[in-house]
Parts: structure tokens; sequence; C-alpha cells
């Protein structure tokens, strides 16, 4: 069974997130969009538009988005089969959260790491 396939978004807290968003946006470019961050659009290596995205996003420190892990930040993971992947970490004595989420977006699952953080992990819907 294939585990991680690649990244589908990074997320991180910030005590002041609007101040800080606009400093990416000002000094690096990213088009911040209205709901905190973007997503990057994936192409091969000639320039041309594949399906896929990567999410960049900016949230509040106050959130709790991430607990229970210690971390300021959270990787989110694409998979192929997530409740194969959860299963199997279980199996192997892995803290994995019990909630999933199921929705247009997707398929997602938690895992804490042995630093404390959470993991995200994300089985995409068909043809993303």
């Amino acid at each position: 069974m294939k585990r991680v396939t690649g990244i589908g978004g990074i997320f991180f807290y910030a005590r002041d997130p609007a101040a800080l968003r606009a400093w990416y946006q000002r000094h690096l470019g990213i088009d911040v969009q209205a709901w905190g961050g973007t997503a990057f659009s994936w192409a091969d290596d000639s320039g041309n538009p594949v399906q896929g995205t990567t999410v960049w996003s900016i949230g509040s420190a106050d959130s709790g988005h991430f607990a229970p892990g210690t971390a300021s930040f959270m990787v989110n993971y694409r998979v192929d089969d997530l409740a194969a992947l959860l299963q199997a970490l279980r199996d192997e004595g892995c803290r994995v959260l019990e909630k999933t989420d199921d929705s247009g977006y997707g398929k997602f699952g938690w895992v804490i790491d042995p630093e404390g953080n959470k993991v995200e992990l994300w089985q995409p819907p068909p043809g993303q």
C-alpha cells in the first residue's frame, strides 16, 4: 500500500494572521485570498497545468485547529487510501485520532507524531 503521495497543504498559526499574510503577499508575492491562504496549482516540467493543488494558509494562533497537537504548524499529506492507512498506523501503535471527516473536499484523518505534532492525512476526491 502506498502511504503518502505528496503534500496537500501547509498550515500555520500566527499571533497576527492579517499582518503575516500581508507580509507574505508583499515580500514573497503570494496571492493570499480572503479566506487566509492560497492554492498553488501544479504543473509538469514544461509548465503545463496538471490536476492538483497545494494549499498554503495562515490561521489564528487561538483557533485550536491543530489540537491536540502542540506545534504552530500542520502539514497535510495526500494519501491514496485513508481508511487503510489509518488502520495500518493503528496496527503499528501510532496515536491515531478517532475523528475523521468526509466532505466535498475529500476524506481527512489525523495522527500525532512522536514530537506531539498533529499530522493531517487527506484523500482527495476522485479526479483530483
